[in-house]
C-alpha cells in the first residue's frame, strides 16, 4: 500500500455529477439574496407596512421548516438523486407561480409561491451536503464540501446583481421628486394602478426565468448517472435516530444556536435597505452595501477556514459572536454612515457561524447524521419569524423608520437589538462547545 499516494478531492469519474450538485449551492444562494430586497420592494409597490412586508421572509424561510424532515425521509427511503429531483421540481414550480401571482396582483399568492419555492430549497439543502460528502474518499470529504459551499455566496452575489439590475433600479414606485419625497403616493388611482402592474412584472420576470432554468437543470440531472450510494450499511428507523440525537447536548444546543444565527443573518441582510434609507440612501444604491456585506462574508469564510487549522472551532465561534454583538451595539447607537458600516461588518462575523455550528452539532453522530442534518435545516425557520418581530418594532410609531425615539435612537436603529440577542446565544454555544471540541 502506498501511503504517499495523494487522494483526489473529486474522483475523475464523479467530476460531472460533482459539478452539477455543486451548482445547486449557488442556486439556493441566488434565491436567498434575490428575495431579501423584495421585502422593501413589495412594501413600496403594494403599499404595505413593515410587518406585512416582512411576511416575505416568513413565507420564504417557513418552507425550510415545513419540508426539511420530509426531505430526510425521502432520501432515506429512496436516494440522494430522488431528493435532488423533487427539490428542483418544487423550486421550479414556486418560481413559475410568480406569473399567475403577478396577473392577479395578489400578495398572498406571491407569498404562497415563495413558500413552495423554499420547499424545493429545503430538499436541496438537506440532500446536497451529505451527497457531496459521499462523492469520493472519506479522507477528502471535508475539502469536497468546503469547495461546494464556496459557490453559495457566489450565487448570492449573482442574486443581488439581478435584484439591483432588473428590479430595484427600475421600480417606478420607488421614484422621488427633487425634494426626496415619494411620487407614487401622490398619483391618481389609474396612474398608480399602471405603475403597480409594471413594477410587479419587473419583480416577476427574474423568478420566471429562474423557474425555466431550474426546469432545464432538473431534466439534465435526471439523465446523468449519479454515483451509487453505499453508505446504507445499517438500516435504522428514523424515529429511533431522532430519539438518540435529542439526548445529545451538543446537537440540541446546535439546533437552538442555528435558529438564532439564521434569524440574525436574515435580519441583518433584509433590513440593511431600511437602515440605509433612513440615512438618505435609496434602495438601488443600498444594494452596494449589501454587495460589500456579501464580499466580506465570502472573504471571512475563506479566512476562518484557514484559522480553524490553528484555533479551536468553539473558541473562534465565540469570539466572532462577541464581535458581532459589538457591531450590533454600533448599529444601534452610531448615527449615520458609521452605523451602516457596523451593519456591513456583521457579515464578516457571520461567515463562520453556519458551517461551524453545523459541524459541532453533527460531530460523532454517525448514521444519525441524516435526520440530525434535517433538524439543522429546519432551524432556518429562525429566518421566518424573527424579521417579523423586527418589522413590528419598525411599525411602533408608523410606517416610517424614525417615527419615534427609543433609548435615544430611531426605531430602525433600536430594532437591531434582536440580532444582538441572537449573536449572544451563538456566543454562548461557542463557549459551551469548548468542552466538546477540545
Amino acid at each position: 500500500m502506498n501511503l504517499n499516494k495523494k487522494v483526489a478531492v473529486v474522483p475523475k469519474e464523479l467530476f460531472v455529477p460533482f459539478i452539477l450538485i455543486t451548482s445547486l449551492f449557488a442556486l439556493w444562494g441566488f434565491a436567498n439574496d434575490i428575495t431579501n430586497p423584495m421585502v422593501s420592494a413589495f412594501k413600496k409597490v403594494l403599499e404595505l407596512n413593515n410587518t406585512e412586508a416582512s411576511w416575505v421572509q416568513a413565507a420564504f424561510y417557513g418552507g425550510y421548516f415545513t419540508m426539511a424532515l420530509p426531505a430526510a425521509f425521502v432520501v432515506k427511503k429512496y436516494s440522494y438523486k430522488t431528493g435532488i429531483l423533487v427539490g428542483l421540481g418544487l423550486y421550479a414550480i414556486g418560481a413559475l407561480l410568480f406569473y399567475p401571482a403577478t396577473a392577479l396582483e395578489n400578495y398572498i399568492f406571491f407569498l404562497a409561491a415563495l413558500y413552495i419555492l423554499t420547499f424545493g430549497l429545503a430538499f436541496l439543502e438537506t440532500t446536497s451536503n451529505p451527497f457531496i460528502l459521499s462523492m469520493g474518499d472519506e479522507a477528502t470529504a471535508t475539502q469536497r464540501l468546503n469547495l461546494a459551499q464556496a459557490f453559495n455566496p457566489m450565487g448570492a452575489l449573482m442574486g443581488l446583481l439581478v435584484a439591483q439590475t432588473f428590479i430595484l433600479g427600475s421600480l417606478q414606485s420607488d421614484d422621488v421628486d427633487a425634494q426626496g419625497n415619494g411620487i407614487y403616493e401622490t398619483l391618481s388611482s389609474s396612474a398608480k394602478a399602471a405603475v403597480k402592474t409594471a413594477d410587479l412584472e419587473l419583480i416577476r420576470n427574474p423568478y420566471v426565468a429562474l423557474g425555466v432554468f431550474v426546469t432545464a437543470l432538473l431534466v439534465l440531472i435526471a439523465f446523468v448517472k449519479m454515483p451509487n450510494e453505499t453508505e446504507h450499511k445499517k438500516v435504522t428507523s428514523m424515529w429511533d435516530s431522532i430519539k438518540r440525537i435529542y439526548k445529545k447536548e451538543h446537537f440540541v444546543g446546535g439546533v437552538i444556536a442555528q435558529l438564532f444565527y439564521v434569524g440574525a443573518q436574515i435580519m441583518c441582510w433584509t433590513y440593511i435597505y431600511q437602515y440605509a434609507e433612513n440615512i438618505g440612501i435609496e434602495n438601488k444604491n443600498a444594494v452596494n452595501y449589501a454587495y460589500a456585506a456579501l464580499i466580506l462574508f465570502l472573504l471571512g469564510r475563506f479566512l476562518c477556514t484557514y484559522l480553524l487549522k490553528f484555533i479551536n472551532s468553539g473558541k473562534l465561534l465565540m469570539t466572532l459572536g462577541l464581535l458581532a454583538v459589538v457591531c450590533c451595539i454600533g448599529i444601534i447607537f452610531i448615527q449615520g454612515i458609521g452605523g451602516l458600516y457596523a451593519l456591513v461588518l456583521t457579515s464578516f462575523c457571520m461567515s463562520l457561524m453556519f458551517p461551524t455550528i453545523y459541524g459541532i452539532a453533527l460531530n460523532g453522530l454517525g448514521e444519525d447524521a441524516k435526520p440530525a442534518s434535517a433538524f439543522l435545516v429546519m432551524a432556518i425557520v429562525g429566518g421566518a419569524f424573527m424579521p417579523i418581530l423586527q418589522g413590528m418594532i419598525l411599525d411602533i410609531g408608523g410606517q416610517g423608520y424614525s417615527d419615534v425615539s427609543i433609548v435615544g435612537v430611531s426605531e430602525v436603529n433600536f430594532s437591531f437589538i434582536l440580532p444582538l440577542v441572537c449573536f449572544l446565544v451563538v456566543s454562548v454555544y461557542g463557549f459551551r462547545s469548548l468542552k466538546w471540541t477540545t
